[in-house]
């Protein structure tokens, strides 16, 4: 049952509608990601569902006495208030109805006051609020002006969710928090028991928490079952279908147009049946949007640095008695793809600056490369000038850029980050954030630097850029620095990943995330196995592990190398037989390719479990 649906809606900003005759429900229960390109009006939609806004044409229904909270993408917090205050404004109405209860006074109509307590549970609101707070780990006594940025987006969660509301609209809710408060608020929204709406870009995210996908696409929501792999595939089938029927409409009106054109003999046996069809596809082809086109990225790397960008040997570094970066030690050659990984507060921005010499150790050396040129992108975006035009941003004072050995055009520079021409002499202040962090980028990328140091690079980008950043930064010749929480973007451009281990402590790992957390649990597992069991005072001291390990044979030791690559191949046959599973292509192929399909899914898990079995057992050995 839906708890609020909007039909024939339409909204529009300039000439461009956002809303075009689109048509959406929220069911009950549901938990849905909300995609889209940066300015389709993603979080206009939001908006608009909250009742903050509203439509310029359509429908908008809500379910009878539906309870809904919004989330913004920066939440507007009072600086002086505690966080318990805050957090109590989720209860207002609870609030008030005690005081007007308590206080006894003869006009008002207590009956009613008194049931209406009863039905939202007034009675124990203070007991709600110290709850959340202790499920959220907040300290409800600390100020909200000495909050960070994590903080304050946990403290609008709490405010929302001690609400209890049927409906939970979040804007970007994984913007500044961390990866571990990313795996927390995932645990908290598969455990909500209302229905959810988020907008997110975060593709690890909406693969953890989303059953359904639900894509603004040149005005219209187009829904797709599953987590966002599911819609990858469905999307792509559904592209290549939308550009063959495309392609045979455009051939077909190219021949009509031809006859159309043809001598007297053929007009004055025109057929007006056939001419009123081609004004209708006229018609149809003028006011047809296409696909947006990608964004065109490219980097100058200039000079190339030297083989060694830089070298730490035991560097330190505390500020006011507190440790943020002990012993550490490290090499960072040309090329390598490094992120840094740690809680909002470890240190990361320390360590980064030792690493590039800009901020000295307190003990031991840091030896730097030579002809190294930095390019840094601010998650806080302090660098771009509200006032100045996209035009200045990019090139002031010339309508000219010059990357490598190409010159280009400002405008048609812009034009690659998806910038129309008319918008290049606008302020940078009417871009939205997705917007303003592509108008970095493009800054960035149009000075030359072969070490770039990327903080929070994917805030607020959509799905499709940060897809094409991966591609570019894989191929990047340079050295790159990024500080990221995304997961998924993190896996698919480091080598290796600088983290926190607390107190200080930071080590480097091969690969990803994935790879650091698979490393980190192996270590983990094997330090256990290793250590010897406690043994009785009188009985001799038992022998190391180590000794009673039988070493593997040639051919156990083989396969033991070979099951990573196994139970990679299955994971991703895996996640392609889920998403024909979830999309809607499989059940048109009959139903012999279905239980085919289902049969081989489920052979699967089985196999992925005996793998992992005997990679324990191999591993124990």
């Amino acid at each position: 049952m839906a708890v609020l649906s909007i039909s024939n809606a339409h909204l529009a900003y300039g000439h461009v509608p956002l809303l075009d005759g689109a048509d959406f429900a929220l069911e009950t229960g549901e938990r849905v990601g909300l995609i889209g390109r940066n300015g389709t009006g993603k979080s206009s939609l939001l908006k608009i569902l909250a009742g903050i806004d509203k439509l310029d044409d359509g429908l908008l229904q809500l379910q009878q006495g539906l309870t809904s909270v919004y989330v913004p993408q920066e939440p507007e917090l009072r600086a002086e208030a505690t966080i318990f205050d805050v957090v109590s404004e989720g209860v207002a109405e609870a609030r008030s109805l005690r005081e007007i209860y308590e206080r006894h006074d003869p006009a008002d109509d207590l009956d009613a006051v008194l049931e209406r307590i009863e039905h939202i549970g007034a009675w124990t609101w203070e007991q709600r609020v110290d709850e959340t707070l202790h499920r959220l780990d907040l300290d409800g006594s600390r100020t909200i002006g000495h909050l960070s940025g994590g903080l304050k987006k946990r403290v609008a969660l709490a405010r929302a969710l001690v609400a209890q509301p049927d409906v939970l609209l979040l804007d970007e809710p994984t913007n500044h928090l961390d990866l571990d408060a990313i795996a927390w608020l995932e645990g908290l929204l598969k455990d909500f028991k209302g229905s959810l709406l988020l907008i997110t870009h975060d593709r690890a995210f909406l693969d953890n928490v989303a059953n359904r996908i639900v894509e603004l696409d040149r005005g219209q929501l187009r829904g797709y079952p599953g987590n966002f792999a599911a819609f990858q595939a469905a999307k792509q089938y559904e592209l290549e279908n939308e550009a063959l029927a495309n392609a045979r409409f455009d051939k077909l009106l190219a021949q009509e147009e031809v006859w159309i054109r043809k001598g007297v003999e053929a007009r004055r046996t025109r057929s007006v049946a056939r001419v009123q069809r081609l004004q209708a596809m006229r018609a149809e082809h003028a006011s047809r949007r296409d696909v947006q086109g990608k964004v065109k990225l490219d980097i100058d790397t200039g000079g190339a640095s030297g083989k060694i960008v830089a070298e730490l040997e035991d560097v330190s570094k505390a500020y006011g008695g507190r440790t943020i970066v002990g012993k550490f030690s490290g090499t960072i050659l040309r090329g390598d793809k490094v992120g840094l990984v740690g809680a909002n507060g470890a240190g990361k921005t320390t360590l980064l600056k030792m690493i590039l010499g800009e901020l000295p150790p307190d003990s031991g050396s840091v030896r730097l490369g030579s002809k190294m040129t930095v390019a840094y992108f601010d998650q806080m975006r302090d660098a771009l000038n509200l006032d100045a035009t996209l035009a200045d941003t990019i090139s002031p004072g010339s309508e000219w850029i010059e990357i490598g050995t190409q010159k280009k055009h400002v405008k048609s520079y812009l034009g690659d980050f998806l910038f129309s021409p008319a918008r290049a002499d606008s302020p940078v202040r009417t871009l939205s954030g997705g917007e303003r962090n592509r108008l970095l980028l493009a800054r960035l990328f149009a000075r030359p630097a072969n070490v770039l140091v990327l903080d929070e690079p994917t805030n607020d980008l959509d799905i499709e850029t940060l897809e094409l950043l991966e591609e570019l930064l894989a191929d990047y010749d340079g050295t790159v620095f990024l500080v990221s929480h995304d997961r998924r973007f993190l896996d698919n451009v480091v080598t290796s990943t600088i983290v926190s281990e607390g107190e200080g402590r930071w080590r480097e790992y091969e690969g990803g995330i994935e790879d650091w957390l698979t490393q980190s649990r192996r270590a983990a597992s094997i330090a256990a196995k290793q250590a010897p069991a406690p043994a009785p005072v009188a009985a001799p001291a038992p022998a190391p592990v180590v000794a009673t390990r039988k070493k593997l044979s040639y051919k156990e030791q083989r396969e033991l190398d070979e099951i990573p690559a196994k139970i990679a191949a299955l994971e991703a046959e895996q996640t392609q037989l889920n998403a024909l599973l979830n999309g809607s292509e499989l059940y048109s192929q009959g139903a012999g390719r279905i239980a085919e399909v289902t049969a081989r899914a489920g052979a699967i898990d089985e196999e992925l479990l005996a793998l992992m079995e005997r990679w324990e057992t191999l591993e124990a050995r």
